[in-house]
């Protein structure tokens, strides 16, 4: 279903989007690849703007909202594949900075495309050995900002995602205490989920002003916010440890006893430009009158994707496919059953065979 065209006047701008886009005109109709740009505009947006994902405009906003790479020379992105942030902080921190002053370096465990001025550690944000590798290429200092847009597969299963996703937001802090300066600036995916507040509170000991935001670009129906934690300040006496237990409820006693009303209210902010676009909401490929739509391919595809090998395989009609039930009143025969069983053998072989070639 199409919807309908806004008019010029009312068309919304995004942070960072430039105008001129070309689409096709009302009426035409669209299939395969085009549908997907029509269903998510800021994917059909990442696209035309050269950004790896959509994500990139969640920092954008938010580095609009509380300007995040003000004074900022040495910076870290965990979980940065397939690297759309590490690209938002090269244009901005190398436009805005002698290039030579700036050093960004990206942190994940899969294999990610090179990027301009960004320097790739293929590594463990849970291992001593990475946070060493990260100060070692900022010759000793210390990072100025920290981000992690990393996030589990989820499952569905809200409790259990939200709880890994917690694991992994005190894992990047963690990695954060090593390399971060006093004064610094961490910013993080999180799940907004009932154990918000012992997270609020876990964070609140390492900074002085701990903020959840809503970038616009982030779907209202997900449950997705972004920490942006300023001022690192950790404990007096504080030594980073990998092995701290950062879940062990043992920070503040009195402060984690605190209940119903007694309990700290989280503060949120929702960030981003609210006349942007909506990206919950279904936009027509005709955004501006008189322009014919151009396909633009995704700017970098993935690497070495798990659905691989099925791709292969249904490219080359190899999937195996279910026989239909046999009508009851004429049973197959004994050689058509023997032949079918040794035909089943020969295409598990080949897709073996195809398997192991690719």
């Amino acid at each position: 279903m199409r919807a309908a065209q806004p008019a010029a006047a009312q068309r919304p701008m995004s942070p960072g989007i430039s105008d001129g886009r070309t689409l096709v005109p009302d009426g035409v109709h669209i299939m395969g690849r085009s549908s997907k740009d029509k269903r998510d505009i800021y994917y059909r947006l990442a696209k035309e703007e050269g950004w790896r994902a959509r994500s990139a405009f969640k920092l954008l906003q938010l580095d609009e909202e509380y300007q995040l790479f003000q004074g900022v020379h040495r910076a870290v992105d965990l979980c940065a594949a397939p690297g759309s942030w590490s690209q938002v902080l090269s244009r901005k921190l190398r436009s805005s900075n002698e290039t030579s002053e700036v050093k960004i370096v990206a942190v994940d465990l899969q294999a990610m495309a090179p990027l301009p001025g960004v320097i790739q550690i293929q590594g463990d944000i849970t291992k001593v050995s990475t946070a060493h590798e990260i100060i070692r290429h900022f010759k000793g200092e210390p990072a100025d900002l920290v981000v992690c847009d990393g996030a589990p597969d989820v499952t569905g299963l809200h409790d259990i995602d939200e709880y890994i996703q917690a694991q992994l937001l005190l894992a990047a802090l963690n990695i954060t205490t090593h390399v971060l300066r006093t004064g610094g600036t961490f910013v993080a995916k999180i799940f907004r989920g009932k154990d918000v507040t012992l997270l609020y509170s876990q964070l609140k000991i390492f900074f002085q002003e701990v903020t959840c935001a809503k970038p616009r670009s982030s779907r209202n129906s997900s449950i997705e916010a972004f920490v942006v934690c300023q001022g690192y300040s950790p404990p007096e006496g504080y030594k980073p440890n990998m092995s701290n237990p950062l879940l062990d409820h043992c920070y503040d006693v009195d402060f984690n006893q605190l209940e119903g009303p007694n309990r700290v209210i989280v503060p949120f902010l929702a960030c981003g430009d609210l006349s942007a676009y909506d990206s919950d909401k279904t936009y027509p490929l005709q955004l501006d009158t008189g322009k014919e739509y151009n396909y633009v391919p995704p700017n970098q595809p993935p690497i070495r994707p798990p659905y691989q090998e099925a791709c292969f395989l249904k490219k080359n009609n190899l999937l195996a496919k279910e026989r239909p039930p046999s009508p009851v009143s004429t049973p197959p025969a004994t050689n058509t059953s023997e032949e079918d069983d040794a035909s089943s053998v020969c295409e598990e072989t080949a897709i073996q065979q195809l398997s192991i070639s690719s």
